[in-house]
């Protein structure tokens, strides 16, 4: 299918400009992953931010569909920019936003790229959606595809995917097929098998088209700052194609003209799926694969990022850093976000504030800090353990209030 009228898409590897969407979003002279890129970047800051309350697709301006065609959506995008209050302390920081992206529709970032690839698809005819996924994905794919009237087939590991995100999946009618190994090994078989089948569509993070929705992340964080880059974007880092999507953002509000400032991009990755950090500090382009990869954190438990590349290019082009944080490190964040913040979020996407509570001190004082919060916590409990019965019991008013009284003052902060 041919690329809209005034883009391209561009292999990140050997430069092959392409003018039709290549079979399963590949260069097919080097095999490298393609980026979407427009020919003149000449929208000017009101034409970007003239439309309000419409979400991803308001930016539709700098989006490679044509205004034509209808958009598969949900009303995604437009989410919370939060400023925090009470955790300054730890992450030694005054200046500190959590962009909540746990408020899209199906409670995850995956949904911004999520409907420019599906609506994309529908263009080109495909009629089965897939995906490999370790829940996110395949949450989000499985709903835009019953929006679309697509029929959404997913791969996922054996025994590696929280079961509150397959719910999901499942209640949206997707069709689930399990591999053994790990997500690496059945997005391997995925992209093996079905690339170059025009029925089928690949809605991982490799399709370039999701990542021109996830990017629309950029320009809202700088409109909700009122119209600033913040110093640094904090972030979750598994299959690296959100970090690539965001820098991509934020270089092309630079390349408008709209701004002259970049943000510093900073990937977070734990410690047992860290193929990209280790990449990073060696001051190689390539990643040794995590064979085995191990965290609490299974929306990031990727021992082999497809868009590796790409990630290590933000972080390199934006004067970044990637970090690691233990499980320890992050169950204690998710803790301390949802206990002194009220936000809710998955193992992910708390390590960005496990982060921050290890190296806040040494980034630039009163620097204007953005942490990207990717799913919301409900889709992932199992590393949380409520015992009910081991609660007190009042057996009266009297009791009652002395419980309350005992359990929470010493909480109560002025």
């Amino acid at each position: 299918m041919k690329v809209t009228a005034g883009w391209t898409l561009n292999c990140i590897d050997c430069e092959t400009v392409f003018e039709q969407d290549p079979p399963g979003y590949f260069c097919s002279n080097c095999g490298g992953l393609l980026e979407a890129v427009k020919k003149e970047y000449t929208v000017s800051r009101n034409e970007l931010f003239a439309k309000s309350g419409e979400g991803v697709w308001r930016f539709r301006v700098l989006l490679p569909i044509v205004q034509e065609v209808s958009p598969v959506s949900l009303l995604e995008g437009g989410t919370p920019l939060v400023r925090t209050r009470n955790i300054g302390k730890e992450t030694s920081s005054g200046n500190l936003y959590v962009k909540n992206e746990g408020q899209n529709p199906t409670a995850s970032f995956k949904d911004r790229g999520m409907t420019v690839a599906v609506t994309r698809a529908v263009q080109s005819g495909a009629r089965v959606l897939v995906c490999a996924s370790t829940g996110n994905t395949s949450a989000s794919m499985s709903a835009y595809a019953a929006r679309a009237g697509k029929a959404a087939a997913i791969i996922l590991p054996s025994g590696k995917v929280a079961s509150g995100k397959m719910v999901q999946a499942v209640v949206y009618g997707a069709k689930i097929v399990r591999t053994e190994g790990t997500f690496d090994d059945a997005l391997e078989i995925l992209l093996q098998s079905i690339s170059g089948l025009p029925e089928f569509a690949i809605m991982n993070s490799v399709n370039p088209y999701r990542l021109e929705g996830q990017k629309t992340l950029a320009f809202e964080v700088y409109e909700q700052l009122g119209f600033m880059v913040p110093d640094y974007l904090v972030l979750p880092v598994g299959n690296a194609g959100n970090i690539s999507a965001i820098w991509k953002g934020f270089k092309e509000l630079r390349l408008c003209g709209i701004t002259d400032k970049v943000p510093r991009m900073v990937g977070v990755q734990a410690e047992g799926a860290a193929p990209i950090a280790k990449a990073f500090w060696r001051g190689s382009d390539a990643i040794t694969p995590v064979q085995n990869p191990q965290t609490v954190a299974s929306a990031i438990r990727i021992g082999n990022p497809a868009s590796s590349k790409k990630a290590l290019a933000a972080l390199r082009e934006s004067q970044g850093m990637v970090l690691t944080v233990s499980d320890e490190q992050i169950i204690a964040a998710r803790k301390l976000l949802a206990s002194r913040e009220g936000l809710f979020v998955e193992p992910a996407s708390a390590t960005p504030i496990a982060a921050l509570t290890e190296i806040g001190a040494k980034l630039e004082r009163d620097s204007l800090i953005v942490c990207v919060a990717t799913g919301n916590g409900l889709k992932d409990q199992e590393s949380i353990h409520v015992d009910i019965d081991s609660t007190p019991v009042a057996s009266d008013g009297k009791k009652l209030v002395e419980l309350f009284r005992e359990l929470t003052y010493g909480q109560i902060r002025a």
